[in-house]
Formats: C-alpha cells, structure tokens, sequence
C-alpha cells in the first residue's frame, strides 16, 4: 500500500501563504540538502530529495496549488502529475536544471562521455476505477491521459521544418559549461544554462510546439489489473510516460486504482465481509438461506441457536491474495430481524411461547392512553396513603 504522503508546505518548510519565488527558494534549499551526491547511500535522503521535488511541482502551480490547499492530496487524484517516487534522481536533476538553469552538483549523465546529456522521460500518474467484482477476477481497463510528446511537426527538434538546431554558442555544443570557485581552486561542471544542456539551440521556432519540442498528445492505454489488487495501489505501465531527452528512453504510467464501493460486502484484508437479517425463528430453529456472493447466489446453512452478531463462514469465496493468490473468505454477520407488526395468529402463538418461558410481556391490547391512566390513578393514590 501507499505510504502517507506528508504536507508539502511542511516539506519544504514554509507557510501556506508563501509566494512563488518564496517556493522556489525553498525547493532549491532543500534540493542543495539532500541531494544524493552529497548523501551518498542515504535512501532517507534520497526520498527527501524526491518529496521535495513533488512538493515544488504542486506548490509552483497556481491550479494545482488550489486543489491542494482545499482537498489536501486526494484533489489531485486524476491531475497529471509526475511520479517522483518511482523516477531516478538524474531525471530529477533534469527538473532542477530547467528551474534553476543548471545544476551544482557536476557532470550529469552524457552519451559517450560527451556532447548533450540522454536522459529518460518523467513518470506520469493517472486512476482507474474497478469494482470488487473485478477485483475477484481481475480485469483490464482503458485509462486517457494527456502527455507531453514528441511534437510530430518537428519530430521533437522544435526547429521549424525545413531548417535545423544549431551548435550552443555559450558551450559549444557540449551541453555543459565549466566555472571556477573558491578563489579558483576547484572547477565545477554545471549543465549549460542556455540550452539546458542540450548542445543546441533553436533560431527558428517550431510553430506548432513554439520551440520545445513537445506537444500535449491524448493517449489511450490498456492497463492490466491482477485479481486481489487493493484501492490505492498503483499499476505500472511501462513506457508509457514522458519520452526522453537525446533519445532517452519514455518514463512510466503508475494507474492508481480506485476500488468503488459495494451494495452488500466491506472488504477486510482479503475477506468480504456482509450483514445478514434473519427471524427470530431462522435464528432459534436453524434454516437454509440464500445470500449473494461476488461469484453468484450461495446457500447458508443458519444452526439452530444462532445469536444476533454471530459470524457464519463461506470458504474461498472471498478475494484472492494479490501475491500468493490464496483466497480469502465471505464472512456472513447475523442481524436478528425483529417484526415492527405481527399477524393475529402470529401474535396469538408467540404470546403462548412466551408463557412457555415466564418471560412478562406487555398485555395484547393496553392502549397509552390505558395505561397512562392507571399510572396516574396509581400516582394519586400514592400521594393520598403518604
């Protein structure tokens, strides 16, 4: 399951009315800080570096900010949004260089050792929503979501057709440009922060994706969904993502599922759980009943005895283990159904029975009024004796 995601204006530490650029200064800050470079090994800070990076994109974006200050993070639930925690840290240093026009932390990954960076594409997430019959049974199910892509004009250049990129002039093609610090001593490789580490740049702009190279393209996938799958657990389809820079390989689509709710059965674990109302006579004699199932129409045999709340068991016809596949149990609770009117003959035999017991019972045809009337009788006589 998913663990608890925690505020992002606790992650980067800041107020909820702190400004854009008082969001940026804070997401570099605790970039600087647990940057896996300067924590090498450190998964705890590994996983800062990331939620910090989730925390920025919601946070810099107006609309996304909005649904996030009045839903908290179930609002963003169908959003398009990147999956920092299944993305690599060198797709997240790409983010970074692209907010903060190069990144302190040396070289990034190149082809060849040279030339511009090959870097994968960004994870996207999306939902789907399945029944608990699906879930017995496992399904598949069509998902749209909106990526950006590799624009068709241009075929991902964001040079206008016809003409081509040119060589960086600031890094001479390298994508990467070299500065000195500390009074010269070391020299410190940052990625170029005219191209973004491309190498080239774009004199002509492409006129359908204004120079980037990417345009939102409307996708349709079919995603998978193993029988036992739980709500919130996501399902990941591989390369279905963002496409890459320099011919990097597409990210992932991660389909959280959202398991809708049903008439008759809560589940519990990989149990299915159901109320079932019985008379009082089903409950002392014992009987036969039909209950329904995820699979159909099942018989229960009810044992003499039965008491309000006891839980009778149907094996196997619960849900299957997501991992080992072993299923569950429908576990059938007794409800004992009291009748709100009673037939004559009715009345007539369950006052006999009572007897039987010397149990009091109220007499068959003492109205309120009746009643009221010898309390009060009773309550003056009371008071007349004192």
């Amino acid at each position: 399951m998913p663990t608890a995601k925690r505020d992002y204006y606790e992650v980067l530490e800041i107020s909820k009315s702190a400004s854009v650029d008082e969001v940026k200064k804070a997401y570099r800050q605790a970039a600087l800080k647990h940057h896996p470079d300067k924590n090498s090994g450190d998964k705890d800070a590994e996983h800062k570096f990331k939620e910090a990076a989730e925390a920025y994109e919601v946070l810099s974006d107006p609309e996304k900010r909005a649904r996030y200050d009045q839903y908290g993070h179930e609002g963003l639930r169908g959003t398009t949004m990147h999956d920092y925690s299944h993305m690599d840290v060198s797709s997240i240093e790409d983010l970074f260089s692209a907010f903060f026009g190069g990144s302190p932390f040396g070289q990034q990954r190149q082809r060849g050792g040279g030339g511009p960076r090959v870097t994968r594409g960004y994870d996207l997430e999306t939902q789907v929503q399945i029944t608990l019959q699906d879930v017995a049974k496992g399904c598949e199910r069509e998902v749209d979501f909106t990526r950006q892509d590799v624009c068709e004009a241009c075929g991902g250049s964001g040079a206008k057709p016809g003409t081509k990129r040119v060589a960086c002039r600031t890094c001479g093609g390298r994508g990467q440009v070299a500065q000195r610090g500390f009074g010269g001593m070391f020299q410190m490789v940052t990625t170029c922060p005219h191209c973004m580490g491309q190498g080239s740049t774009v004199e002509t702009p492409c006129a359908t994706c204004d120079g980037s190279g990417r345009h939102p393209k409307k996708r349709t996938v079919a995603v998978k969904i193993p029988a036992g799958v739980h709500d919130g657990q996501a399902v990941r389809v591989r390369g279905e993502g963002e496409p890459g820079e320099n011919g990097g390989p597409h990210g992932d689509l991660h389909a959280y599922v959202r398991v809708k709710g049903h008439e008759f059965f809560a589940r519990d674990e990989n149990h299915l759980v159901m109320q079932l109302p019985v008379s009082f006579a089903q409950a002392a004699l014992g009987a036969d009943v039909e209950v329904p199932t995820l699979f159909g129409k099942s018989h229960l045999r009810v044992p003499p005895g039965t008491q309000h709340g006891d839980v009778l068991m149907l094996k196997g016809l619960g849900l299957p283990d997501l991992r080992s596949g072993q299923q569950g149990h429908e576990l059938v609770q007794i409800v004992l159904e009291v009748p709100k009117k009673l037939a004559k003959k009715q009345e007539e035999l369950l006052r006999q029975y009572a007897e039987t017991e010397e149990f009091h019972v109220l007499p068959a045809r003492k109205s309120f009024f009746d009643k009221l009337k010898s309390y009060v009788t009773r309550s003056g006589a009371d008071e007349e004796t004192e």
